[in-house]
């Protein structure tokens, strides 16, 4: 039976972490950023643990994290 392929994609997107969750940044702070306020703005920075509901479909994705 072939290898799994890792989805590119996702890699560069999430990340283990040494508990097993997945972490990712952010969304919503790209672009468009003169509309939102300062604290929302800093509250979107840094890294965020991903929704329990999401996990399996990145399990699927990156099989070999």
């Amino acid at each position: 039976m072939p290898k799994m392929k890792t989805n590119r994609g996702a890699a560069k997107r999430f990340s283990r972490t040494g508990s097993g969750q997945y972490k990712s940044a952010h969304a919503h702070h790209r672009h468009i950023l003169t509309k939102k306020t300062t604290k929302r703005k800093r509250q979107l920075r840094g890294t965020t643990t991903l929704a329990a509901v999401d996990v399996p479909a990145v399990r699927r994705m990156l099989p070999y994290d």
